[in-house]
C-alpha cells in the first residue's frame, strides 16, 4: 500500500548501469508555494492529498528537501533534428524516485525546471511558471483524450524571477510517468557504455514494462523493437486523429514505454493542414502532422540500431533482425490511424468490393479539410452533431462554398453507417474541446502575469472531459479571432 507519510519511496534506476545517472540536487526555491494539485489523478491513483499539501509535501515536490531516496537525473543521447548529440541527458529535471498506486503500480516522479545537474550544458535548469502551467494543461488533455501520456501531479510556483527575453515568474512542475526512459537513453548506452551495460538497460525495461516478452521463446531484445515500435505507432496514430503537433519528436524525447512526453512547443491544429507546424524551431517542418509517422518510425529504427549488438555478434545478421522487426510498423500506424479516421466520419464497415472506394472517401475528406481550410476538431464535432439529428447548416458553413459541403455530404451519407451506435461511436472518437492554443495562451497569462487563475481552472476541468461541453465552456470550441491567433511555439528553454 501506498506510504501515506512520503509516497515517494523507491528510486528503481539504481538498479541500472551507473552511466546511467547521476546523483543531482535540485535548487531550493526561495519561496516555494504550491498552485495546483491535480487530485483527480491522486483518486485515479488512490492516493490521499494531505501529504501533497503538506509542508513536507511542498518541500519535496520543490526540490528544497531530499526525499527518502536519492534524487538523479538521468543521462541519455539524441538526434536533435536529425543532428546526432552524444550526451544530453536530464539538463533542468530530477527524478525524485516512485510512487505507488494502490492497485500496487509503481511510477516515476520527476521535477522538471528544479535547477542544474551535471548535464545541464550551462543552462541554468530553471523553468517559467508559464511553460509549467503549459505542461500541466497539455498534457492533461491528453489524458482527457485518452492518449497515453505522461501525467501532471502538480505545479509550484518558486518565488523566482527567471530570465528568458524578459523576467518570468518561475514554476516546477512535478510529473509522473510509467517511465522516463527514452529512445536515446538507448543510444546513449550503445554509443557511451560497454555492451554488458546496454544489455542490463534492457533487461531492465523487458522486466519492469514488457514482461511478456520473457514468455515468448524466442529472443526478446528482438522483440523489444516491434514492441516499441507499436506503441510509437499507435502514440503518433492517435496524436494525428487529434489534430496534435508534437514540435520536437527528438530521439530524447521518444518515450521508451509509448507515452507523450515533454510539451514544449507542441499545439492542436485549429484550420486544417497536413503540413502544420507551430514549433518556432522546426523551421524545415520535419515535424508537421504529416510527418509524425515517417519520424515516429525513423526514432524507432534508431532504437533498433541501438539493440544491434543484443540481436547477433555477425552484424549483417544483427541488422536483418532488426530489419525484419520494424516491418510491422507501417501496419500497426494504419491500424490505428485508418480506422480511426473511419469511425471519425461514422463509416460503415466495407465490404472486400468496398474497401478501395471507402479508402478513397477518407482520402479525398483530407483534401477536403486542407483545400478550404475546414476547422479539424469542429468539422468532427459537426459531423458528430448532424449524425445525432442535427441538421447540416452548421457543417456546410465551414466549407468556403456552400455547393461543395453539400457535395461532400451527399458523398458521405452513401457511405455513412446508419446503425444507432454509429453516433455514440463518433462522438468517443470526436472530442468537442481541445486545447486550443489561444485559449491555452489566455489562460497562461492570466495565471502566470495576473495571478487570476479562472481561466485556467475553467480550461483544466472542460479538458478532463472533452466529449462533453458544459454550459458556459461553448465559447472554448470557438476558433481563434485572427489577432487571437497562435502562429508559433516555443520550447519552456
Amino acid at each position: 500500500m501506498p506510504n501515506a507519510n512520503n509516497p515517494i519511496s523507491q528510486q528503481r534506476y539504481l538498479k541500472l548501469p551507473s552511466g546511467m545517472y547521476s546523483a543531482a540536487t535540485a535548487a531550493s526555491p526561495a519561496s516555494p508555494k504550491l498552485l495546483v494539485l491535480n487530485e483527480g489523478l491522486l483518486a485515479d491513483y488512490g492516493l490521499a492529498t494531505p501529504w501533497f499539501r503538506s509542508e513536507q509535501g511542498v518541500a519535496t515536490l520543490s526540490g528544497s528537501t531530499q526525499g527518502e531516496v536519492p534524487t538523479l537525473a538521468m543521462a541519455y543521447a539524441g538526434h536533435q533534428f536529425a543532428n546526432w548529440v552524444p550526451l544530453l541527458g536530464d539538463g533542468r529535471a530530477h527524478m525524485l524516485g516512485q510512487l505507488q498506486t494502490a492497485k500496487g503500480d509503481w511510477l516515476d516522479v520527476q521535477l522538471k525546471g528544479s535547477g542544474q545537474t551535471p548535464y545541464s550544458r550551462g543552462g541554468d535548469g530553471k523553468a517559467t511558471l508559464s511553460s509549467a502551467l503549459r505542461e500541466y494543461l497539455i498534457s492533461e488533455a491528453m489524458a482527457g483524450l485518452g492518449i497515453k501520456t505522461t501525467r501532471s501531479l502538480a505545479v509550484l510556483g518558486t518565488g523566482e524571477s527567471i530570465m528568458r527575453e524578459q523576467a518570468q515568474p518561475g514554476g516546477i512542475v512535478a510529473r509522473t510517468a510509467q517511465s522516463h526512459l527514452r529512445v536515446g537513453s538507448f543510444q546513449y548506452a550503445a554509443n557511451s557504455l560497454p555492451q554488458d551495460e546496454l544489455q542490463v538497460l534492457a533487461d531492465f525495461v523487458i522486466e519492469q514494462h514488457f514482461p511478456e516478452l520473457l514468455e515468448t521463446g524466442s529472443s526478446p531484445y528482438a522483440g523489444l523493437i516491434q514492441a516499441v515500435g507499436a506503441r510509437q505507432a499507435s502514440l503518433v496514430a492517435n496524436w494525428m486523429l487529434v489534430g496534435f503537433i508534437h514540435g520536437v519528436m527528438n530521439t530524447d524525447n521518444a518515450s521508451i514505454v509509448g507515452e507523450t512526453i515533454d510539451f514544449g512547443p507542441c499545439a492542436f491544429m485549429d484550420e486544417f493542414h497536413p503540413n502544420k507546424v507551430f514549433s518556432s524551431i522546426d523551421r524545415q517542418g520535419r515535424y508537421a502532422w504529416s510527418q509524425q509517422a515517417s519520424t515516429a518510425y525513423w526514432n524507432t529504427t534508431r532504437f533498433a540500431e541501438s539493440l544491434l549488438p543484443l540481436l547477433a555478434e555477425d552484424k549483417d545478421q544483427a541488422v536483418a533482425i532488426a530489419e525484419q522487426q520494424l516491418k510491422p510498423f507501417e501496419a500497426a500506424f494504419q491500424n490505428v490511424f485508418v480506422n480511426g479516421l473511419q469511425q471519425k466520419l461514422g463509416l460503415a464497415e466495407a465490404r472486400p468490393d468496398q474497401q478501395e472506394p471507402l479508402e478513397q472517401f477518407v482520402q479525398d475528406t483530407i483534401g477536403t479539410l486542407t483545400q478550404h481550410s475546414i476547422d479539424f476538431t469542429l468539422f468532427f464535432d459537426r459531423l458528430t452533431a448532424v449524425t445525432m439529428g442535427d441538421n447540416d447548416t452548421g457543417l456546410v458553413e465551414l466549407f468556403s462554398d456552400d455547393v461543395a459541403g453539400q457535395t461532400w455530404i451527399k458523398s458521405w451519407r452513401t457511405l455513412h453507417d446508419q446503425s444507432t451506435e454509429t453516433a455514440t461511436k463518433m462522438r468517443q472518437a470526436n472530442p468537442a474541446i481541445i486545447a486550443r492554443n489561444h485559449r491555452v495562451e489566455e489562460a497562461l497569462e492570466a495565471a502566470a502575469e495576473r495571478d487570476d487563475w479562472a481561466p485556467f481552472e475553467r480550461l483544466s476541468k472542460a479538458l478532463a472531459n472533452p466529449y462533453e461541453v458544459k454550459d458556459g465552456d461553448h465559447g472554448l470550441q470557438t476558433p481563434p479571432e485572427p489577432e487571437q491567433r497562435v502562429t508559433q511555439t516555443f520550447c519552456g528553454t
